[in-house]
């Protein structure tokens, strides 16, 4: 039995090793190809030049002791976690070590060793959030050379974060009890077992109750709120915020905010952020002002703040979440403030705008969260998380970049770009084929022949698999750009 199997098939061993391997004769993966695109684009804008400029600052240059990883190295492994769908920095380093092509694009050959998670744990506390700003910044002009920044119509809204603490955690900010503590303790006050474990369950799902921020706090994470999740659940949360370009869909400044901070709050701040970012790309005057609208849904209908914005000029795109609102009560400033804003809600250009605000902001969250591995975090602490969050959003910001240069910005686009060549050649070969079935052929007479119903049938599909090949470039780009890509 055994040498009929070995006849069938031979049995896949280790071969023999060997003393010296050529390195053209190296598996390369099908992504090789998009990391060498990408290190082409950070190339044309002097990346690494820059964050070595940006980070040095951070570093001895007495010469005592090893010298330490290159932050251009780190902020690489960033981008690779952003790519491949890692939240986690020691999924970060294990892909960086097990990957050929992510080597390559770090710079590091087969006898290096990758830096490890706790090296990316010790840059991260050691570089600053305004690094982390000018990184994004640096990014973002380079955009602005490619025409990528308009600053006229801008979008800003904000999604959730799920916390890396739990609400088993929380402890009573008066008393330092922890929840279920606190939960015995009151239901031996209303003569209920403490010690029966389903008793004081059920006294906790039939007493009124509301957890309160004032009230609880995680130790772990004391950042971390109280507050419902994306699918509608009660956890801990932080809230992210984009202010996203509506004309290209680059985002112009991007934060995380405490959970249980309202979403208006200080809406007119970070719209005038975005605008000094704005400015510092583009090379303005820092009082310059090139933003013309302000986009964003119902949670940011504060009168104060699309007060402070029309006075600059702005226009306020918000719709107004009271149906019927009694002007009445208004002053008459406050009045006229929300007419402006109704108006503009209602108008043609009002209801474009907030369709673009849907379609570029939700996009920007779909990657940076649900595809880049930050929808649940690792991290803790509001800094960290800002960290984070700010170089994701220049990592999307770069990988629109390369969607205006190559078309692809991401490697599952890449790859999934050679199996639309294959069809693409695939389909001309079947419509060639076809064409010349049906002219050579065709029989004498009126008679159809036997084969006729199934060369429709592959006609037919050839042109609805070849008819969207046909559209001119750049409206295929356009339409690739609207979705998500992941």
């Amino acid at each position: 039995m055994y040498k009929l199997v070995l006849r069938v098939f031979k049995p896949q061993t280790l071969p023999q090793p060997e003393f010296f391997v050529p390195a053209n004769q190296l598996v390369q993966p099908a992504t090789s190809v998009f990391y060498a695109k990408l290190e082409e684009t950070l190339q044309s804008f002097a990346f690494a030049t820059e964050v070595r400029r940006l980070c040095a600052a951070a570093y001895s240059d007495n010469g005592r002791g090893r010298p330490g990883v290159d932050p251009a190295v780190y902020f690489k492994m960033l981008m690779v976690g952003f790519f491949e769908n890692l939240g986690s920095e020691r999924g970060i380093a294990e892909r960086c070590q097990d990957s050929l092509s992510i080597r390559c694009f770090l710079g590091y050959d087969l006898t290096q060793n990758t830096p490890d998670h706790s090296t990316l744990s010790v840059i991260r506390s050691r570089l600053g959030v305004e690094v982390y700003e000018q990184v994004f910044v640096l990014i973002l002009g380079a955009l602005q050379a490619h025409g990528l920044v308009k600053g006229r119509n801008v979008g800003i809204d904000a999604s959730v974060i799920e916390a890396n603490a739990s609400l088993k955690g929380l402890v009573n900010r008066q008393t330092e009890e922890v929840y279920w503590e606190y939960v015995r303790r009151l239901a031996s006050e209303n003569g209920v077992d403490p010690k029966d474990s389903d008793a004081v369950r059920r006294f906790d799902r039939k007493r009124p109750k509301k957890m309160s921020n004032q009230e609880w706090e995680n130790p772990n994470d004391p950042d971390a709120k109280i507050g419902p999740t994306k699918v509608g659940a009660t956890d801990m949360i932080y809230k992210p915020e984009n202010t996203v370009d509506l004309d290209t869909g680059a985002i112009l400044r991007a934060e995380v905010r405490p959970g249980d901070e309202a979403d208006q709050k200080d809406l007119a701040a970070h719209v005038l952020e975005a605008q000094a970012n704005i400015n510092e790309v583009q090379a303005l005057p820092p009082d310059s002002l090139t933003i013309k609208s302000a986009t964003a849904d119902k949670g940011y209908h504060a009168v104060p703040e699309m007060a402070d914005l029309q006075a600059e000029g702005i226009r306020t795109v918000i719709s107004d979440p009271v149906r019927n609102r009694k002007l009445e009560n208004l002053s008459p400033a406050e009045t006229k403030v929300v007419r402006r804003a109704k108006r503009s809600a209602r108008s043609k250009s009002g209801k474009a705008l907030l369709r673009r605000r849907g379609r570029h902001i939700e996009r920007t969250f779909a990657h940076i969260l649900d595809a880049g591995g930050a929808r649940r975090t690792t991290l803790r602490g509001l800094a960290n998380l800002n960290k984070r969050f700010k170089f994701a959003a220049a990592i999307y910001n770069l990988s629109q970049l390369m969607r205006e240069l190559l078309g692809i910005g991401t490697p599952k686009q890449w790859a999934a770009g050679t199996k639309g060549l294959f069809w693409f050649l695939c389909s001309y070969f079947v419509a060639g084929w076809s064409r010349m079935s049906g002219k050579k052929c065709r029989p004498a007479g009126n008679r159809k022949p036997s084969w006729h119903p199934s060369r429709q049938i592959l006609t037919s599909w050839v042109q609805d698999m070849a008819t969207p090949l046909w559209r001119p470039r750049r409206a295929f780009f356009n339409y690739r750009l609207i979705s998500t890509g992941c």
